[in-house]
């Protein structure tokens, strides 16, 4: 079937790709189906989006479906290209988003070097974002639920490898994917969501998954006010992140809440004032931009600086590698490691990685 196969579909044995699959079949397009292996777990727990389980549920859809299935195993390229630069930005004391280099780094790049492989011309995904044909650049839009749009994820993809993209389920809501899946009688209908398990296992944060995964070093140091004074112990920086309330364990009589992170002097620093974690904009590198040629001025935009934030109005400029973004109204805790994503309506302009805040 591979021979006359024109478009490669990642199947991850989640209902998004499952319908992805049936409705490319719906188009008249020939997928073949790729499940990749990125973890060496076994957990077939609800949600797991790297378990033995899930790979053997896309192998029943694929074959409920009708189209053929491969499974490529990509643990040690995952290892290497995603955990190990994840626990590198967290014993940095900055707070990356693993996804946005996978996808960038891993997901899309193999799906085309299968694809190509194969003589076929399309990739597809069960991603919730959408493509909007015969723009300039690579034209990658929001998906039309808003509650579970992806683009922030698929932002740092190379324009050629989006422009080669179908993103089938990007133009409905969940809950007519779930529907249209159980009307086919795929397993995979009431299937949860993923919730990104890999990262984040029995109990531990992923800093520590990672520290312990990569034998990283252990270094405790102090929890400072902002004037230095001593307030407590901590067990190291890449178990924190700006603006984070939980886990202190300081008895102070009110709340306090992470407001910077030294991994050289292993030193967090807490304020008691809220105010202190807005800022007035912020500065990104290692920036993609997808929306045809860059803007020599500013321009206005809307900024998303993490996958659950509300995009914001603000200006941004592109200077060489880096964007410097002036929101229009202060925002709380900008995150050094994070993805900062721009919009213009529904439209991805293009993003980068934070790297710092900018005073308001």
């Amino acid at each position: 079937m591979s021979d006359a196969c024109d478009v490669v579909l990642g199947l991850s044995g989640g209902v998004d790709s499952s319908l992805a699959c049936a409705m490319l079949l719906e188009q008249g397009l020939r997928p073949l189906a790729v499940t990749f292996r990125f973890q060496p777990c076994d957990d077939d727990a609800a949600g797991s989006c790297c378990g033995a389980g899930a790979v053997r549920l896309a192998a029943r859809v694929a074959a409920r479906l009708g189209v053929e299935h491969r499974v490529v195993d990509l643990r040690a390229e995952f290892e290497r290209l995603v955990l190990a630069r994840a626990w590198q930005q967290y014993a940095a004391g900055r707070t990356p988003n693993p996804c946005v280099d996978c996808n960038r780094l891993l997901r899309f790049p193999a799906l085309a070097r299968l694809a190509d492989e194969l003589g076929a011309p399309w990739l597809a995904t069960g991603h919730h974002a959408r493509l909007r044909p015969g723009t300039e650049g690579a034209g990658l839009l929001r998906g039309a639920d808003t509650g579970k749009d992806q683009s922030y994820f698929l932002y740092g993809v190379e324009p050629a490898l989006l422009a080669r993209c179908r993103f089938p389920v990007g133009g409905l809501h969940k809950e007519e994917v779930r529907r249209r899946a159980a009307a086919l009688g795929l397993e995979t209908a009431g299937r949860p969501d993923s919730q990104d398990l890999c990262l984040d296992h029995q109990g531990l944060g992923p800093g520590e998954l990672l520290r312990l995964r990569f034998r990283g070093e252990r270094r405790p140091g102090e929890i400072v006010d902002e004037q230095g004074r001593p307030l407590g112990r901590h067990g190291g920086v890449h178990r924190f992140t700006i603006g984070q309330r939980r886990g202190l364990e300081l008895a102070l009589g009110r709340p306090a809440w992470v407001c910077a992170l030294d991994a050289g002097a292993a030193r967090v620093t807490v304020t008691c004032d809220p105010g202190r974690l807005l800022a007035g904009g912020l500065v990104a590198g290692r920036v993609s931009w997808l929306d045809g040629e860059r803007p020599r001025d500013w321009f206005a935009a809307a900024a998303r600086i993490r996958y659950r934030h509300a995009a914001v109005p603000c200006r941004a400029r592109l200077e060489g590698e880096r964007l410097e973004v002036r929101f229009a109204e202060p925002q709380r805790a900008v995150t050094p490691g994070q993805a900062l994503v721009l919009y213009r309506d529904d439209r991805v302009l293009g993003g980068g990685t934070i790297e710092s805040e900018v005073r308001p």
